[in-house]
């Protein structure tokens, strides 16, 4: 059995480390630089470790041209027996250093792919890529589903272009499933399932997409983007990691962006993306859309805020809401011991075919509590 160690972040968690890791010589100090694009992939994530773990599976990969002329790179994993297994590995994450998970995979040869039983879009979070997250990847392509993650512009093997915080980016996203549907490789169900930035590029996707779009997942959601960047700064700027690379590294972050008016910083980015970020609001996606929505959030999320989620469930009675004690924006993402059968079961549920959107299993972990309080938002 092979063991594979692989970092899988939440994108917004690396966003500091990327601000201070950008080249010394950059003749630009300003934050609004680091919205309008992520300034390189995070010195968090091991790319040589990430990349050997992928091709250790059998996988296919290719690229879409968009609508925006933008190339969007995708990968695909066929349902099949993967000889997964998983163990959440607790440690701290505030050192700064790369955060590790068990991931242990016993490919049979020779692998024998299945029909799918339908197919799940995986969207990364900001400064990751869709390699990194392989877990769920091999998670649901052994529950039966072609998994096909897409590294979103600026990300890993994709292009450059304007960020749109889930606007832009759901329109390469829906580019790229009608590639992949015209060549067979969408197949069954659609369901979309993204992290962070992701979970928004999603929700936005699904809207967009109506009926064709069974569920999505969203993993930590921002409401609006504006909100989410004003709290989400704050945060990042007060780290301060253990570990003396990182924090360096957090220290030269605060000398050069600390200083900065968050407002004006929003506003310049606003305008200079064509995009008023304070109007990118995931929560007029979530009412509007016609597919059934499971979202999960953190109830310690620094990062993006837990009060977001919330706004994000009170928006549609589609919505099943899961907050998790003790959970963070870091933590989430690598609790597939707490989440996978919860996802599996949700996305299986016969209930999707008439419809109907599902209720979830409930881990032990979640509040329900909240939950009703989030819930009842709707009726205020």
């Amino acid at each position: 059995m092979k063991r594979l160690l692989l970092p899988l972040l939440a994108g917004a968690g690396l966003w500091l480390a990327a601000c201070s890791s950008i080249d010394s010589s950059a003749s630009s100090t300003s934050l609004s630089d680091r919205l309008i694009a992520p300034g390189g992939v995070s010195t968090l994530l091991d790319m040589p470790r990430i990349t050997a773990a992928v091709d250790s599976v059998p996988n296919r990969h290719g690229e879409v041209i968009g609508r925006a002329g933008i190339p969007i790179f995708w990968r695909a994993f066929d349902p099949g027996q993967y000889g997964v297994q998983y163990q959440y590995l607790a440690q701290a994450h505030d050192n700064g250093l790369p955060l590790e998970t068990g991931l242990q995979v016993r490919v049979p040869t020779p692998f024998q792919p299945q029909a799918p039983r339908g197919t799940v879009v995986l969207l990364h979070g900001w400064m990751m890529n869709g390699d990194a997250m392989l877990p769920w990847s091999l998670q649901l392509a052994q529950s039966g589903y072609r998994v096909v993650t897409i590294d979103l512009r600026n990300h890993g093997h994709s292009g450059a272009g304007p960020s749109g915080y889930g606007t832009f980016e759901s329109d390469d996203v829906i580019d790229v499933i009608d590639a992949l549907q015209a060549k067979g490789e969408v197949q069954g169900p659609l369901y979309l399932f993204g992290v962070s930035y992701g979970a928004a590029t999603a929700l936005f996707t699904a809207d967009k997409l109506g009926d064709r779009v069974t569920g999505v997942v969203a993993m930590e959601s921002f409401a609006n983007a504006g909100d989410a960047i004003r709290s989400m700064i704050p945060h990042l700027m007060s780290l301060q990691p253990t570990a003396w690379k990182a924090q360096a590294m957090a220290a030269y972050g605060r000398w050069r962006y600390g200083g900065q008016d968050i407002n004006a910083v929003i506003a310049a980015a606003s305008q200079r993306l064509d995009l008023d970020l304070d109007e990118v609001d995931v929560t007029r996606a979530v009412a509007d859309t016609r597919a059934c929505v499971l979202l999960l959030h953190g109830q310690n999320d620094a990062h993006v805020r837990v009060d977001q989620g919330r706004k994000l469930a009170a928006a549609s009675d589609r919505v099943h809401y899961i907050e998790l004690r003790g959970e963070d924006h870091i933590t989430l993402p690598l609790r597939l011991d707490l989440l996978g059968g919860v996802v599996d079961d949700w996305l299986a549920h016969d209930a999707h075919v008439g419809g109907r959107c599902p209720s979830p299993e409930l881990p032990a972990e979640a509040d329900r509590l909240a939950m009703a309080a989030a819930v009842a938002a709707r009726a205020g």
